[in-house]
């Protein structure tokens, strides 16, 4: 196996796309694990999984904890011409987390209506498997791979692909390295188990399609998690 120099990714990555083709892959199909697509690249897993973190910033594929990575866009197309300069999920990175729940509070409740009313079984039962995989999360850092799953699932019920886009944004500054700190420093036993009693209240109502009561829910919990940022960062 062999390890690539970073300005090589993108051939990497395009190696990537290319094979999904020759196989056959869509939009909506899952991609070879990293360690077949290592294998089969004869390059490093390292390697493979920094190719799969281009790619998914460029919104080709998408990670899904516990599942696995799906294409999101047709293999055929490649990568597109201006992949390797700024783009706006790289910046996002830079923001505070004040600017990250203010994004947060605004989109996040603003979904709601359209999760109410566009949700699908599939939907409901991807929401629940994030609920499951929360709650039964071991450790701070299982529990926040989940909380972004769980947030993701929201977010896609509502079946609005530049409201989708708009929170990938979102996403991205989340984990930047000043939110990251910040909110492992808010990091408690009891506040997880406060979190995962909203994350339930959020999708116990929007089950029952109550949008008035999901969408108080998700801005009670938003709040929380703010102010207990706001204590963190105080202490």
């Amino acid at each position: 196996m062999q390890t690539v120099a970073s300005d090589q990714l993108l051939h990497v990555a395009d190696d990537i796309l290319k094979s999904a083709a020759r196989s056959g892959l869509r939009p909506g199909n899952r991609l070879p694990t990293e360690r077949e697509l290592a294998s089969k690249l004869q390059l490093t897993r390292t390697t493979i999984r920094n190719a799969m973190a281009l790619l998914e910033e460029e919104g080709v594929v998408s990670r899904e904890v516990g599942r696995g990575t799906y294409l999101r866009s047709d293999p055929h197309h490649g990568l597109g011409p201006d992949v390797g300069t700024p783009s706006y999920a790289s910046i996002a990175v830079v923001v505070s987390p004040a600017d990250v729940m203010t994004a947060r509070q605004l989109i996040e409740p603003a979904a709601i209506s359209s999760i109410v009313e566009n949700a699908t079984v599939n939907d409901f039962e991807e929401i629940e498997r994030c609920l499951r995989g929360n709650e039964n999360a071991a450790d701070y850092d299982e529990f926040e791979r989940w909380d972004f799953a769980l947030h993701r699932s929201f977010i896609r019920a509502a079946h609005n692909p530049l409201m989708e886009s708009m929170y990938e944004l979102v996403e991205e500054a989340r984990q930047g390295e000043t939110w990251g700190n910040l909110k492992r420093r808010s990091d408690s036993t009891e506040r997880r188990a406060n979190y995962r009693t909203q994350h339930r209240a959020i999708a116990e109502a929007l089950r029952n399609r109550d949008g008035r009561g999901a969408r108080e829910a998700m801005q009670l919990h938003l709040s929380t998690v703010e102010s207990n940022l706001q204590k963190s960062a105080q202490s």
